[in-house]
C-alpha cells in the first residue's frame, strides 16, 4: 500500500470544510463500506461529509447507511470517488465532481487512470478498496470502532467473495483477524451481504439458470436477465447478487457472463473468470467504458444483445486458444 499518497489524501480531506464521498450510481459493498467508513472517521475529526448514493436492500441496515443521499446538491471543498472511476458515477455526483476544487479518487481497479483527479490513490493490487482505506487510516493513526470496522470488513468480504476469491492474501486475513477482534461479527456479515436472497431472488435465479447457454464446449457460461422477468418479480439489482458467479462455477466452465437488461434500453454486462482468461480485456474489447478486475469484471452497452453476446465469445475463443 501507498502510505504517502493515503495520507497525503486523508491529511488534505481533514482540512476541508465539506466533503463529498461517493461511488458508483450502483453501489456495491466494496463502495458503500469504503464510503462510510471513512466518512465516519472524517466527521470523528470534525469534518462534514456528505455520502452520495443509494444503498440497495443488502446494505440498508448497515453503519449509517440510513445517512447516504441519492441526489448530492450544493458545493463541495473536494469530491472524492470510491471504488470505481468518474465514467460510472450518477449525474448528480459527477456534476459535484465537475465543480469541486478538490477531486480525488480512491480505488484498486486496474482500469482507473488516475490523470483525472488531483490526488488519485490507486492501487491496482489491492483485494478491495476498503482494505485501502483500513491501511490508510491504520497507518494515519484513526481510531477503528465497531461500526467502523464493520464497514471495512463488509468491502473485505464482497470482493473476495468471503475469502475464497484468489485474490485473498495475507494482507486480507491478517485484516479480516484484526477486524473480527476488534468486534466484527463475521458470520451475520457474510450471510447477510453474500449469501442472503429474497424469495423473488430465487425464483429470477431459477428463470436465468434454467435458460442459460452453455458455450465453447460448455467454458463459456452466459445467461440473459430480461427487463419484463426483473418487472414481473419486481426484482432489483441486489437479487441478482450471487448469479454471474454460480454459472462461472459451473464444472468446465472458464467464463461466466450476464446480460441485465436496463429500464433505459442498454444493457449491464457482468463477467467472471475462474481460469486464464482476463475478463476485464473482454469488458474493454466490447466497449472502451468497460472495465473492472482480472477475473471480474463488467461493461454497460446500448448494442443488440445477440451482438455483443457474439462478441464476447469471440473475445474469450481467443483467449482461451
Amino acid at each position: 500500500m501507498s502510505d504517502d499518497r493515503a495520507i497525503a489524501l486523508l491529511e488534505a480531506l481533514a482540512e476541508t470544510p465539506e466533503v463529498l464521498l461517493t461511488g458508483p450510481a450502483s453501489p456495491d459493498g466494496d463502495s458503500v463500506g469504503a464510503c462510510l467508513a471513512l466518512a465516519r472517521v472524517l466527521r470523528a475529526r470534525g469534518v462534514s461529509v456528505t455520502v452520495a448514493g443509494v444503498p440497495g436492500w443488502r446494505y440498508r441496515w448497515l453503519p449509517d447507511a440510513k445517512t447516504m443521499v441519492p441526489k448530492p446538491e450544493g458545493d463541495f471543498g473536494a469530491v472524492v470517488i470510491l471504488d470505481g472511476d468518474r465514467h460510472r458515477l450518477s449525474p448528480s455526483a459527477d456534476a459535484a465532481f465537475k465543480r469541486a476544487p478538490l477531486r480525488g479518487i480512491i480505488d484498486h481497479h486496474a482500469s482507473t487512470l488516475p490523470q483525472e483527479y488531483d490526488l488519485a490513490w490507486v492501487e491496482p493490487h489491492a483485494t478491495s478498496t476498503c482494505e485501502m482505506v483500513y491501511h490508510g487510516l491504520v497507518t494515519w493513526g484513526a481510531a477503528l470502532d465497531l461500526d467502523t470496522a464493520t464497514l471495512l470488513h463488509v468491502g473485505s468480504l464482497f470482493d473476495t467473495g468471503c475469502f475464497r476469491y484468489d485474490n485473498t492474501t495475507p494482507s486480507t486475513l491478517a485484516m479480516a483477524a484484526d477486524l473480527i477482534g476488534r468486534g466484527v461479527d463475521h458470520a451475520q456479515l457474510a450471510t447477510k451481504i453474500l449469501f442472503a436472497k429474497r424469495w423473488r431472488g430465487l425464483k429470477l435465479a431459477a428463470l436465468v439458470t434454467s435458460q442459460a447457454e452453455r458455450r465453447l464446449d460448455g467454458r463459456l457460461i452466459l445467461g440473459h436477465v430480461p427487463l419484463a422477468v426483473m418487472r414481473e418479480l419486481d426484482a432489483v439489482k441486489d437479487d441478482l447478487e450471487g448469479l454471474v458467479e454460480s454459472l462461472a462455477d459451473v464444472v468446465g466452465a472458464e467464463v461466466g457472463g450476464i446480460f441485465v437488461e436496463q429500464a433505459d434500453g442498454s444493457l449491464k454486462v457482468s463477467l467472471r473468470s475462474r481460469g486464464s482468461v482476463d475478463v476485464c480485456a473482454v469488458a474493454q474489447r466490447v466497449e472502451p467504458s468497460g472495465g473492472g478486475h482480472r477475473k471480474a469484471a463488467g461493461v454497460r452497452t446500448e448494442r443488440p444483445l445477440a451482438q455483443i453476446q457474439a462478441e464476447v465469445e469471440q473475445a474469450v475463443a481467443e483467449a482461451l486458444s
